[in-house]
This record gives structure tokens, sequence and C-alpha cells, in this order.
């Protein structure tokens, strides 16, 4: 009895060691949270937050336990041109001075096969929270050469600006932002 009380703990500790937390390597800059949006209909306009943190907690065996939060620093967009960015932080688009941060807490993480996966959760940002839904694929994992262990991602997902309060007119074409999100996370 004593003997397969040992080996029930043992295998409830292998498994619960499998998942592992990840800290979002910001810091390293390996991690991105990117945007664009039509201009008018005729080109792209790109752009990101330089500042935003994170964490997501994955275990490979078990994808579908996996979870994610981030915060972003909205004061920090950066779309490569100062008198753009004034505008975009300002009361018609991101009104930074009221909603200086953005938020995304997930609520499930669902394997589609091949290292894809839909990740839902709730994005809070200009106030508004609504849920919203990433088309997730797995770059890879493994050693890093100072002794530690990552694992990186990469997202996709799009929203109607309307959709959280942000109604300014920028045209037809120029409805609906779409989201790159990179993210290599370093096991804590």
């Amino acid at each position: 009895m004593k003997r397969l009380a040992v080996l029930l703990f043992a295998t409830l500790v292998g498994a619960s060691a499998q998942a592992a937390e990840y800290q979002i390597d910001t810091k390293g800059a390996h991690a991105f949270v990117q945007f664009r949006i039509k201009h008018l209909g005729y080109s792209w306009l790109y752009g990101r937050f330089d500042k935003f943190d994170g964490s997501f907690v994955y275990d490979e065996a078990k994808p579908q336990d996996s979870s994610v939060q981030v915060t972003v620093d909205t004061t920090s967009l950066n779309s490569n041109h100062a008198e753009r960015d004034k505008h975009l932080r300002g009361e018609d688009f991101l009104n930074v001075g009221k909603f200086p941060t953005a938020t995304f807490k997930s609520t499930s993480f669902e394997p589609n096969g091949d290292g894809k996966a839909l990740l839902k959760g709730d994005l809070t940002l200009h106030g508004v929270t609504k849920p919203i839904t990433i088309d997730v694929s797995e770059i890879g994992g493994g050693k890093d050469p100072w002794g530690g262990y990552r694992q990186g991602f990469t997202g996709t997902t799009e929203f109607k600006l309307k959709d959280f309060g942000i109604d300014y007119d920028l045209g037809p074409a120029s409805q609906t932002v779409e989201m790159i999100l990179d993210v290599e996370g370093i096991r804590q």
C-alpha cells in the first residue's frame, strides 16, 4: 500500500511538473505586439506597442490547460511617425490619458493539431472588455545557450475598432485592425 502511495505521488508530481510558467521575454526584445490597419484602403499602416509584459502557462502534454495574461502600455504606441502617434494616443483613438493600459486574459486554449490552436480570452481596450479569438501557431521550444528553456508562439486576430468604443471615421476600408503577436517566453 505504501509503495502504491509513493507511486501515485510520483505520478502526480511528474504530471504537474510538466506544466510550466513562462515570463514573456520583453527585456530581450524577443516578443512583439504589432498591429496593422488599412490607410484609406490604399495601403497598410503598421505599428507596435513598445512596452508590455505578461506570462503564460504551457504544458506540451496537455496544451488545453494553457493560459495567458498580458498587459500593454498603450502610451508606448509607435507607428514610426510622431504626429500620427500623438493622434492615435489621443481622444479620437486610444485616449491613453484615460486608458493607459490594455489587457488580455485567456479563457480557453483549444489545440487543433500541428502546433495550431485557438486562444480565446477577454481583451480590455479603451475601457471596453470583449471576447476575442487569436489563431495561434507554436514556433518551437527548447534549451537556450544560457541554461534556460524557452517556448515561442505567433498569433493573429482582428477586431472592429467600434467594438471597443473607438469610432473615429477612417473610411469604410479602415474599420478593422489586425493584431500580430509574437511571443517568446522564458520558463520560470
